[in-house]
């Protein structure tokens, strides 16, 4: 069994090998003819004048500007849509939070002494008294949002 195991690992890894050649080789194949066009036309325009030289440089340099122009239009296309996807969660999130908040601040009629306990604290906070503020965990969103605001 292991040994089967390790002949099926072995040939797995064989073929993997074998596509990753393949694949580099078409790269290689793609290179080279590429390679063969620019020798061409290098040498095409090494017999033509040097105005006409200097001519088709600007040419190919347009062209290779307008492409990379295209590409960063494209690109930007593809942060804006993200940002206004952001845009439209974040705007989501924020009516979530809002609704929570709202939902909070009502709190029973039991904890409403509370309150009155808690304004105390605050008071006695503003006076430099330095020291631990008491509370329920349920009035937590509530106590921060008032330190907050």
């Amino acid at each position: 069994p292991v040994l089967r195991l390790l002949e099926a690992q072995l040939q797995e890894q064989r073929r993997e090998h074998e596509e990753e050649m393949e694949t580099l080789k078409n790269q290689v194949d793609a290179m080279q003819e590429d390679m063969e066009k620019q020798q061409q036309a290098f040498l095409q325009t090494l017999q033509l004048s040097p105005e006409v030289q200097v001519e088709f440089g600007l040419q190919q340099e347009i062209t290779r500007l307008t492409n990379e122009n295209l590409d960063l239009k494209e690109l930007l296309e593809k942060l804006e849509k993200n940002e206004k996807k952001l845009k439209k969660q974040l705007k989501i999130y924020m009516k979530k939070v809002q609704d929570s908040e709202a939902s909070q601040t009502v709190l029973p009629a039991e904890r409403r002494p509370h309150d009155h306990n808690m304004q105390v604290a605050v008071q006695r906070k503003e006076k430099d008294f330095q020291g631990m503020l008491e509370y329920h965990k349920e009035d937590e969103p509530l106590l921060i949002r008032n330190l907050i605001t």
